[in-house]
């Protein structure tokens, strides 16, 4: 049974949708699990090819707003296998603008062997524009765009996961991006959801347009943007789409472990899993993935001193990427400690002390108060992490839902100059 939906028009504003979503403890009848993939035969896994771009293991570290800059990445393709790690989003207005941060995001480590980055836009003419400086000053060799984020401040203004409901943008927003990316051999892929609710959904129609204008492949994050990131992923619905599709399909959703990737594929037949919350506080995710795609058992439960060597190094890293700046650093690295650390028994006052941090001669004190020997707790091995709660409400722009197409009055609302999108 699905949820309640209950679509509230608000006057002049914006169309809300209040889903209401199951309780997030004990078992979710709802959830499309089965144990049964768990003791399948192993999974086929075969190399993906996009475009030039070769992806021997298919694995992709999803991007992640504040989390995937590239020290990040560096540490998750040093763990891992030869699959993609893509940037965080990059707002396609703030590129054009040429807002310092929107570049700074843009970097990309000398060790990095695939230069992924991610647009994000809804007006198709500014991210043609944003692709273009992508494509003349060099900054990557595969783009992907953003059809996926549910946050609210991103579908109010029609974007992410709220505009493939809108096909005649969404057809031209590919349409324009391909058109930039393709002479210059940079292949286009596209990261959707299911759809607004399970009332609108929009994942097939979304997956056949973007293959039909270009894309190399798709990523399938099996909720839909009232479900967030709570209750279950709805794996078969990436079923669904790779038999709809003749390009390569990536799950993404619930992946916590390397054998939950094992399971997606065997269960989906997908080509292969894209990573999002499962690798936050846990790069060597990748290297389990890899392991397990390889047939092996073997897997990395590092001790907290393992744990405590990869927070200084990434909070070096991360100095580096601020241009020396070790207050920004060690600021940025806060989050990450605190999923470094789940689990282990090191207590508030520990906790405490890493977020009060402003400089890296602090990281490495608090390091060195810690006891290396512990054990990597069990509790938490292939667990869930990050944000698991349900949005409860999607906001749209007013009137959105009314029609799959968008009139003339509403691409000049939409279209307005937005001095919110160029700034972070």
């Amino acid at each position: 049974m699905r949820p309640a939906v209950c679509t509230e028009l608000t006057a002049n504003s914006e169309t809300v949708i209040d889903e209401r979503g199951d309780s997030l403890t004990g078992e979710d009848p709802r959830s499309p699990r089965h144990t049964a993939a768990l003791d399948a035969p192993a999974p086929a896994i075969r190399p993906v090819r996009l475009g030039p771009i070769d992806v021997p293991t298919p694995v992709v570290l999803s991007p992640m707003a504040g989390v995937t800059n590239w020290p990040f990445r560096v540490l998750c393709e040093e763990y891992g296998p030869d699959g993609l790690y893509v940037a965080e989003m990059i707002t396609a207005r703030a590129l054009v603008a040429r807002n310092p941060k929107a570049l700074r995001l843009c970097r990309f480590a000398s060790t990095e062997r695939v230069r992924s980055l991610q647009l994000y836009g809804v007006n198709p003419a500014i991210v043609e524009q944003a692709a273009r400086i992508v494509v003349d000053e060099h900054m990557a060799d595969h783009v992907d765009l953003n059809f996926g984020c549910p946050v609210p401040k991103v579908t109010r203004r029609g974007g992410g996961s709220a505009l493939p409901w809108k096909t005649d943008i969404f057809t031209e927003l590919i349409r324009r991006v391909v058109k930039v990316c393709e002479p210059a051999n940079i292949p286009v892929t596209a990261k959707i959801r299911v759809g607004i609710d399970h009332e609108h959904e929009t994942f097939l129609e979304a997956g056949r347009i973007a293959q039909e204008e270009g894309c190399a492949a798709v990523t399938l994050h099996a909720r839909t943007t009232a479900e967030y990131y709570g209750g279950h992923s709805d794996w078969s619905r990436i079923g669904e789409l790779k038999e709809h599709l003749t390009i390569p399909v990536f799950g993404n959703g619930d992946i916590w472990g390397a054998d939950d990737a094992l399971a997606m594929i065997a269960e989906t037949g997908c080509d292969g899993v894209a990573i999002g919350r499962g690798c936050q506080g846990r790069p060597w995710l990748f290297a389990d993935i890899k392991h397990a795609f390889e047939g092996s058992d073997e897997r990395f439960n590092p001790t907290l001193g393992e744990v405590c060597r990869v927070i200084a190094r990434h909070a070096r890293l991360l100095v580096e990427f601020y241009d020396g700046d070790e207050r920004m650093a060690v600021h940025d690295l806060r989050k990450h400690i605190a999923w470094y650390l789940k689990g282990f028994p090191v207590g508030g006052s520990t906790r405490k002390a890493f977020m009060e941090c402003e400089s890296l001669e602090d990281v490495d004190r608090e390091i060195g108060r810690l006891d290396p020997t512990v054990e990597f707790p069990p509790r938490v091995v292939d667990k869930p992490r990050g944000r698991v709660r349900f949005a409860k409400k999607v906001h749209l722009p007013y009137g959105w839902l009314e029609s799959r197409t968008t009139s003339h009055e509403e691409r000049e609302t939409l279209f307005g100059d937005d001095p919110m999108d160029a700034s972070y």
